[in-house]
């Protein structure tokens, strides 16, 4: 069990003046039985009119802040301190049925994974396919093969490239490119592993990065993505392919979604002149309060 501290900081800049629509906001980590929220804390500047909480349909926690004037400077601080546990294999045994590959989902859970197993990218030429096959022997243990998928990012050279700019890289474009964010590495992992005929989502959050790790973990200083999988008998996986972690060690689940674009930390709109925007600062620290 450690205790951990997020401080989370997003600064919007601009020229001059300008008048601010809503913004939706997922900071607040999900609680679970891993993860528990102790205490939250949310300052915005200018201070809005109105705050109002709500569950989206993945159930992900959502602020949304509405504001009154106008100004040069839009400011989130976000504080929260959560319990972490770690777990580095599935908590309760996948089932028999599924532990090895390829299984079939069982016709319960199919209607609510369908979503989650088809592809949403295009791959014409197969490519993500091919990538994802690789991984896939006869008669595969299915936690072995996830394994094996998380760890090739790292092991076969794709370099982590931090990018401001939002959106992801079309898969495609990341196994071309063989660099991208870890949003990038996320979704090419979801892609491939619903190329496999597997639910996978996108899980928006934090990671630790204790000093003591030579490992390095990367991904620090601004928010972190990876992957779900759903394996029968064990439940919704973690599987960070940008570091090769498998399970939910140092990983602080935010929001999790179907596609990248559902769970943007931050949204919202703006009025005024597109040159008035001089841009975005992030900055994103974790740090250990008590290790047990």
């Amino acid at each position: 069990m450690r205790s951990l501290k997020v401080e989370h900081t997003t600064i919007y800049r601009y020229s001059k003046p300008v008048t601010f629509g809503q913004h939706r906001m997922m900071l607040r980590p999900r609680d679970s039985h891993d993860l528990r929220v102790t205490a939250s804390r949310l300052r915005i500047t200018p201070q809005p009119t109105a705050v109002r909480w709500l569950h989206d349909l993945f159930e992900n926690s959502v602020a949304v802040a509405s504001f009154p004037c106008s100004a040069q400077e839009l400011r989130f601080e976000s504080e929260i301190d959560v319990v972490h546990y770690d777990t580095n294999e599935p908590d309760c045994p996948v089932e028999p049925y599924a532990e090895t590959y390829p299984f079939t989902y069982s016709a319960d859970e199919i209607p609510d994974l369908n979503r989650s197993i088809e592809r949403h990218y295009s791959d014409p030429e197969h490519q993500v396919d091919a990538w994802a096959k690789r991984f896939v022997e006869g008669g595969s243990q299915t936690f072995a093969l996830l394994t094996a998928m998380t760890q090739a990012i790292k092991q076969e050279g794709f370099k982590y490239a931090p990018r401001d700019a939002e959106g992801c890289q079309k898969p495609t474009e990341t196994l071309a490119l063989k660099s991208g964010t870890c949003r990038d590495f996320a979704l090419l992992m979801i892609e491939a592993v619903r190329a496999l005929g597997l639910a996978a989502r996108f899980v928006s959050g934090y990671i630790y990065v204790p000093s003591a790790d030579h490992a390095g973990n990367v991904g620090g200083g601004a928010t972190h993505a990876w992957v779900q999988v759903y394996l029968p008998g064990s439940g919704w996986m973690e599987f960070d392919p940008t570091n090769g972690i498998v399970g939910n060690r140092d990983l602080i689940r935010v929001a999790v979604a179907r596609d990248p674009s559902q769970a943007l930390p931050i949204s919202g709109s703006w009025t005024g002149n597109p040159t008035d925007f001089l841009g975005m600062e992030v900055d994103v620290k974790v740090t250990s309060a008590v290790s047990q």
